[in-house]
């Protein structure tokens, strides 16, 4: 089973459980192999071992595996990336990740670990298993992380939302409130004639106001610092949840610079252009801030039903883009 350390309760480690039977242990008879992995959620190599070479090894071997992924993005996922590096005498020309450890064995990449992680498997089980390796801090970490993680997984819905109540609750009336706006649009919806904002200069406003917030999110999210949070919400742990990706890639950030940039740069079109291409950037800037509120409304749902916290840097960048919707119907 492949473990990533739990983001919500733990900053440092995303937990994933995997082919995790609740209240069935392994008997101490079967061999087990325990292995660590090293990755960063912006890697693309590490994508594609975790989403690629794991799950099927984990498949395979059942609970006779046992994997922990560690994302070195954190900061204490970083210092013991740094203590395995001491450990195993890592030469620099090796540094990065993906890293992964079993035994005294150490593979770097996704061309190392799928060619030689399955013979280690087997190679290891014959011997009667290996143990974690012999990193300092790892069995603490792993200990608190696993009970941790079987919390999460099992929370109700009402205890998802009492765990940051005044942040949910917000989150929620927003959502409501851009359901709303989206409704209102569509039944008014007029693409044969969208209506021109070229001359309101609410939009560039609001937009390098989005901008400011989408960059100081990317900045969290590619970094690991931590937010300012402010009095409601809980920032940090929707940002460092997996959530804060596309496709476990892309910072959710990245997406919101680029959709302010565009929209900014529509308008500028619209504004100093005229005839068809007036309106050609009207349209494209009302497709903009539909997009952008739907995507809004996707991660603001997110916020409290599934991750159970919620980031106001997250909702003032969803009530922006919903004002720029909004004004488009005006």
């Amino acid at each position: 089973m492949l473990h990533k350390n739990n983001p919500k309760r733990i900053p440092f480690i995303l937990l994933i459980l995997i082919s995790l039977l609740q209240g069935i242990s392994v008997k101490a008879e079967i061999p087990i192999v325990h292995a660590l992995l090293f990755y960063s959620p912006t890697c693309p190599h590490c994508h594609k071992v975790i989403s690629d070479v794991l799950p099927p090894l984990i498949k395979k071997y059942g609970q006779q595996l046992h994997i922990v992924a560690i994302n070195v993005r954190q900061a204490d996922g970083n210092a013991l990336y740094k203590a395995a590096i001491k450990q195993f005498n890592i030469p620099k020309d090796r540094f990065g990740v993906p890293t992964l450890i079993v035994g005294n064995q150490v593979l770097v990449g996704s061309g190392e670990i799928p060619t030689q992680f399955p013979e280690l498997i087997d190679k290891f089980l014959a011997q009667g298993g290996i143990d974690w390796p012999p990193i300092q801090g790892l069995e603490q970490l792993k200990a608190v992380s696993e009970s941790e993680g079987r919390m999460m997984q099992s929370l109700t819905l009402s205890e998802k939302l009492a765990r940051d109540p005044i942040g949910n609750g917000a989150a929620i009336i927003v959502l409501i409130g851009m359901l709303i706006v989206v409704l209102r649009v569509l039944m008014r919806l007029n693409l044969k004639n969208p209506r021109s904002m070229q001359q309101e200069w609410i939009v560039p406003i609001l937009s390098l106001l989005g901008l400011a917030v989408s960059s100081y999110m990317l900045y969290i999210e590619t970094t690991g610092t931590a937010a300012i949070c402010g009095p409601v919400g809980d920032c940090n742990t929707v940002q460092q949840s997996e959530y804060a990706y596309l496709f476990g890639i892309l910072p959710i950030g990245v997406l919101g610079v680029i959709a302010y940039l565009a929209i900014l740069l529509v308008w500028s079109i619209g504004h100093y252009g005229s005839g068809k291409l007036a309106r050609l950037a009207s349209l494209s800037l009302f497709i903009l801030a539909l997009s952008g509120t739907l995507f809004s409304i996707y991660l603001t749902f997110l916020e409290p039903f599934v991750i159970g916290a919620t980031c106001a840097w997250c909702l003032a960048s969803a009530i922006i883009m919903t004002v720029l919707l909004w004004r488009a119907i005006k």
